[in-house]
């Protein structure tokens, strides 16, 4: 049928939105499919969003992702789906080519969805004319740094400071044009950048927590007494605090408030205390790690165990989070991969998913990263795992809620 086509045969891939602080402060939904054939659809359109808005609203908590702006690309066709309409006017907004606005139709669906109080981006406008005439219409404006005549675009962006309009970089190439974005307040696209180290880091050794936790890791590994857990976890009054806020977060979905070590384990068991011990590995960086790759990496983590979870059974589909987030770890704590994987024994398979992206857990650890990065790949890799587009859909969409909610206590 028409009406569902499009869920299931389109992939959802996003982009994140930064603060110049690196902090995730929205994404950008992209759909990609091998046959484009039905994106001016109408209903498929609108199929798609119900899908999407079913996922990211709860009908008691509300907007599940909190604050955050969910930009959408928006074929003139989109701005007439009813499925729009699902979306909180407050946190979506839809990018527009300026090209469109040549159409009067288009115009005054734009201006209906302004007074509901949704977003509209500016594409393709001439930012160097300041092209105010689009100003009553939008919300946000596209521009594109150019580092060869940084000081005429710092005038002109000095000058869109002091309209409503907020600004946008999009495909930032490196680091230094961030920095230069970041000087100048523009939240950026910035694509794959967030996941290059920034030139001439230092590497830097395990600090005392990290070498703590990486212990507790190989300990767990072993199913260690949770006594002698207890001890190690003792010495470090920080470590405990952070690791029982982890356990109690909105994340696990406990009813009951875990109160000690011993308990976690109890309720828990040792796999999972096994991942929450790498994303405390991750966050017990001193050398100020990156809120967007720790995001990305939770991200990750739990869009791999999710798929896991349709083919293997829980302890396996609870091996392809830790691969997940070691395969950003190396970035997050600034050492080089061989170096981490020294200090701790992981599983056989894990190693070879974060090596090569091959065994029994690589091509799911791929398939999260490509939705991440619009790889082609993504479609190819879905089918090879038997997984349809609407369960990497529906996986993706909750990875995304739940790292929003262990983020929040990072």
């Amino acid at each position: 049928m028409k009406i569902v086509y499009m869920v299931e045969t389109h992939f959802i891939v996003r982009e994140p939105l930064l603060d110049p602080k690196q902090k995730v402060i929205g994404f950008q939904f992209s759909w990609q499919s091998n046959n484009p054939a039905v994106e001016s659809d109408v209903d498929s359109l609108d199929a798609l969003l119900e899908f999407v808005a079913g996922h990211l609203n709860d009908d008691e908590k509300g907007f599940l992702l909190d604050d955050s702006l969910i930009f959408l690309e928006a074929a003139p066709q989109l701005l007439q789906v009813e499925g729009l309409k699902l979306f909180p006017p407050k946190n979506t907004v839809l990018i527009l080519h300026k090209k469109h606005f040549a159409d009067s139709a288009n115009v005054a669906a734009v201006k209906t969805l302004r007074d509901l109080g949704y977003g509209i981006c500016l594409r393709g406008a001439e930012i160097t004319t300041l092209e105010r005439g689009f100003f009553a219409f939008v919300t946000h404006i596209e521009v594109k740094l150019n580092a060869a005549n940084f000081a005429s675009q710092a005038k002109v962006y000095a000058s869109l400071k002091q309209s409503s309009v907020k600004m946008v970089a999009r495909n930032v190439a490196n680091w230094q044009d961030f920095d230069a974005c970041s000087a100048l307040s523009l939240d950026s696209f910035v694509g794959k950048l967030h996941l290059t180290p920034r030139p001439n880091a230092a590497v830097k050794a395990l600090n005392p927590s990290q070498t703590t936790i990486l212990q507790l890791m190989e300990m767990v590994r072993k199913n260690a007494d949770i006594q002698q857990l207890e001890l190690v976890v003792k010495r470090d009054a920080t470590l405990a605090y952070k690791l029982l806020r982890y356990i109690n977060s909105a994340g696990f979905g406990l009813r009951t408030e875990v109160q000690s070590l011993k308990h976690a384990v109890q309720m828990l068991g040792y796999s999972p205390l096994y991942r929450w011990l790498t994303v405390l590995l991750a966050t017990a960086s001193t050398s100020g790690y990156s809120p967007v790759l720790l995001e990305t990496a939770i991200v990750r983590g739990r869009f791999a165990e999710l798929l896991g979870q349709m083919k293997m059974p829980k302890a396996e589909a609870e091996n392809l989070f830790v691969a997940g987030m070691f395969s950003l770890l190396d970035r997050l704590l600034g050492l080089p991969m061989d170096e981490i994987m020294a200090s701790i024994q992981l599983p056989d398979v894990v190693t070879v998913a974060l090596i090569s992206r091959g065994g029994l857990y690589g091509p799911y650890l791929a398939l999260a990263e490509a939705c991440e990065l619009n790889s082609m790949l993504v479609g190819s890799l879905a089918e090879s795992l038997k997984i349809t587009a609407e369960d990497v859909n529906a996986a993706h969409l909750s990875a995304l809620v739940w790292a929003k909610n262990v983020a929040a206590v990072a």
